[in-house]
């Protein structure tokens, strides 16, 4: 074997361990980038809304329409401001990440009649007697369900 055969296949050779290495490197950063990220938020068939259509009034028409006095159009925009909360009652924020399901029962096993979006305002009415569950209700659909303790904070007013 002559000294420039010899050279050319160190050169090869590493070459080739480079490339390969190269090559791992690259399939490994494509995958954990893509394993990496959290994936997209789940919405519950009560937050998905169908989107509504815009109806633009005709000139005549719109000068007839008043617009509404801001006494009458703050009690529209929020009405769980002015909402009178029972004896015991508080309004509290969810904190686990992916929301809750509310439950028609407390218990895992109760059939699921809604769920609540992380960081969603809502209502706690009760506590069960194990403290295990509270009885909750959404604010703007007044819909009452239960859902697991621990995963609420009080919001203080």
């Amino acid at each position: 074997m002559s000294p420039s055969s010899f050279f050319q296949f160190i050169v090869g050779f590493f070459l080739g361990i480079i490339l390969f290495g190269a090559g791992i490197a690259g399939g490994a950063y494509f995958f954990l980038t893509s394993v990496a990220t959290n994936p997209p938020k789940h919405l519950f068939t009560e937050e998905k809304s169908t989107p509504e259509k815009k109806v633009t009034p005709k000139p005549e028409e719109a000068k007839k329409e008043e617009s509404p006095k801001p006494e009458e159009a703050k009690k529209e925009d929020s009405p769980s401001e002015t909402e009178k909360l029972p004896a015991g009652a508080y309004k509290a924020k969810v904190t686990w990440s992916t929301g809750l399901s509310l439950r028609a029962e407390p218990n895992t096993s109760a059939e699921r009649v809604g769920g609540v979006g992380y960081n969603a305002e809502i209502i706690i009415l009760s506590t069960s007697d194990d403290k295990q569950w509270q009885k909750v209700r959404l604010p703007n659909s007044g819909e009452e369900g239960w859902v697991k303790s621990g995963n609420v904070e009080k919001i203080n007013e």
